[in-house]
């Protein structure tokens, strides 16, 4: 069976071609990063993961990893694990409730002033601790006829002043499909902000489009951008080039981490991913501790190890470089901040 080469994928290639060439099996990943083999019972354990949570992952984030390094932090989070496959009692498939929220197909309202939308269910990359990854997409999968109906609710609600689009990740939509999304969201008066979360740029960075910048930069509503950066690894030279672009936009750039045992449980890889966002143009936001979702249990950190980590980072950075502690939890009316004593 031939290697599979390393992406030389030319800088103008589109973002779809490259999602399209995306790898989908851990042994793929294995030979793509020249990993050595499991051992054959966590090779069951990993085919089982793969089954509960398919493997998908892009080649440009794959070549941000070392080769040979089972433990690089970009690695460990897409290569399915074998402890994926332990059950643990203190965690679900649904750690934040949001059935209970998910008020109709493409809706999911939790927070006063607020609400998600989730007008693409697929993502770019399946992050192997993601708190949505047994959330059912298949009934919240709306065709663009059907964004009407989301829409109507929004338009119902007056206390709504803020729209999030989440997922799955809206940036896999068209360019033109958003737009005339964002079109039909600017059309309700009482909304006054756009907020987009999106993990696509990082992992292809060749999203941030020149058409995209124009849209959300020619819009009547303040909007916000929000990456998903774990690590300063994942910002490449790529993304650097697109972020030294946008961040001359006007429009806000954030970024909210996952705390993830083995990746960054360290407050100098913190300070480094905070300082190397900064550098590019993004303000540190949220650092979550990880929802406890099933399939994640082994990238958990207990809540005294969170803080001991905060205190340190606190200590090394000026205040605006550091991000909030939070975690998220069922039924309350925002994010919970973990303090640091």
């Amino acid at each position: 069976m031939p290697i599979i080469a390393r992406s030389t994928a030319d800088k103008q290639q589109d973002w779809r071609q490259i999602l399209a060439q995306s790898l989908k099996t851990a042994h793929d990943i294995r030979r793509y990063l020249e990993l050595p083999s499991p051992s054959d019972e966590d090779q069951r354990n990993e085919q089982i993961a793969s089954r509960q949570f398919p493997v998908l992952v892009p080649r440009p984030f794959l070549d941000l990893a070392e080769p040979g390094n089972p433990d690089d932090p970009i690695t460990r989070q897409v290569l399915p694990d074998a402890d994926e496959t332990t059950v643990h009692p203190l965690f679900s498939s649904d750690p934040l409730a949001e059935a209970d929220a998910n008020v109709q197909p493409g809706i999911i309202h939790k927070y006063q002033g607020r609400a998600l939308l989730l007008p693409a269910t697929g993502c770019a990359v399946n992050c192997r601790y993601c708190f949505r990854r047994h959330f059912d997409y298949a009934d919240n999968r709306i065709s663009r006829a059907q964004w009407q109906q989301s829409l109507e609710y929004v338009r119902s609600d007056n206390s709504l002043s803020e729209i999030i689009l989440s997922g799955g990740d809206p940036l896999m939509l068209q360019d033109d499909a958003l737009h005339q999304l964002i079109c039909d969201i600017e059309a309700i008066p009482h909304i006054r902000r756009l907020r987009i979360h999106s993990r696509l740029p990082v992992v292809i960075p060749q999203r941030l489009t020149a058409q995209l910048l124009q849209r959300l930069s020619n819009t009547r509503l303040n909007t916000t951008l929000v990456f998903h950066i774990n690590h300063a690894n994942e910002i490449g030279c790529e993304l650097q080039q697109q972020l030294s672009i946008w961040k001359q936009s006007g429009i806000t750039l954030l970024n909210q981490s996952v705390l993830l045992k083995g990746i960054n449980d360290d407050a100098q890889i913190l300070q480094q991913l905070s300082e190397s966002l900064f550098e590019s143009g993004v303000l540190p936001y949220y650092l979550h501790v990880l929802d406890r979702v099933q399939g994640a249990a082994h990238f958990d950190l207990p809540d005294d190890a969170a803080r001991k980590i905060f205190r340190q980072l606190h200590s090394k950075l000026p205040g605006y470089l550091v991000p909030r502690l939070t975690r998220e939890e069922a039924g309350k009316s925002g994010k919970t901040l973990i303090h640091m004593l």
